[in-house]
């Protein structure tokens, strides 16, 4: 039998719902509530209402004013947003340069994001030629086995990267990714050596990749770009291709303020 309604409802948790039903509430006409109107807008229990606004206001969700005991939104909203909105400008920017890339080269390319040991795909212009990878935006792959994901790793350090993959079945890996901690950081330690991370067929058979990454004001990696192509036999992509990739990943890193 399916879940229902009913027993999917189990799972959810009425604190959690409960306090963002409170940060919603405040709007531009309503930026400050008393304790009072927080309970009537939301037919809460005054008690209720109190432990609500407490624990947002501890968490730094909301500012509380003792002398006019009134509630408005605190710094830790906009933290709350911020890797959304870092996310959207860094697609916004990057579209039309490894659009660019994809006909300087007429590889097909890609941008991407770490999410924990995976490579999140944001961005993907195909090929003219359908030379290109079949991938598609919104999909995972292993980070540790794709040039993009590898590039991505290179910001963790030696202590950070450990503990990411600490608990890692490499029985069960997939093509192309370290058999083993020990193989993982000597990849790592690798490709923290290099401009570009480059792969003839390693992960994807007969796919050429190769990655640089995007660099944001602090001059943290926030992104990678990669450029794909399928190939009859396997030869390292020519240095027209390689410098291409990594001009565009140097003008994106650029336009978020990297120097």
């Amino acid at each position: 039998m399916g879940k229902t309604e009913s027993d999917e409802d189990r799972y959810l948790v009425p604190g959690l719902i409960r306090g963002f039903a409170v940060l919603d509430i405040f709007t531009t006409e309503h930026h400050e509530l008393t304790l009072s109107e927080i309970a009537r807008t939301l037919d809460l229990s005054r008690s209720a209402a109190f432990r609500t606004v407490y624990t947002l206001a501890h968490l730094g969700f909301l500012l509380h004013d003792v002398r006019r005991q009134t509630y408005a939104l605190g710094p830790a909203v906009l933290r709350l947003g911020h890797g959304y909105m870092a996310s959207r400008e860094l697609v916004q920017i990057a579209l039309p340069e490894i659009e660019r890339l994809r006909d300087e080269t007429d590889w097909s390319t890609h941008l991407g994001v770490r999410d924990g040991r995976s490579v999140l795909y944001m961005l993907r212009v195909a090929s003219r030629m359908g030379m290109g990878s079949i991938v598609h935006v919104g999909s995972r792959l292993p980070a540790s086995a794709t040039t993009m994901g590898r590039v991505l790793l290179t910001d963790l350090d030696e202590e950070s990267l450990i503990a990411l993959y600490r608990d890692e079945h490499y029985d069960h890996a997939p093509r192309g990714t370290p058999r083993n901690m020990a193989a993982l950081l000597e990849q790592w330690r690798g490709d923290c050596t290099r401009e570009v991370v480059v792969h003839m067929g390693s992960f994807e058979r007969g796919m050429a990749s190769v990655a640089a990454p995007i660099r944001d004001i602090s001059g943290g990696i926030v992104g990678a770009i990669n450029a794909t192509r399928a190939f009859d036999r396997p030869e390292t992509p020519d240095s027209g291709v390689i410098t291409a990739v990594q001009s565009c990943a140097r003008r994106i890193s650029r336009l978020l303020g990297c120097a």
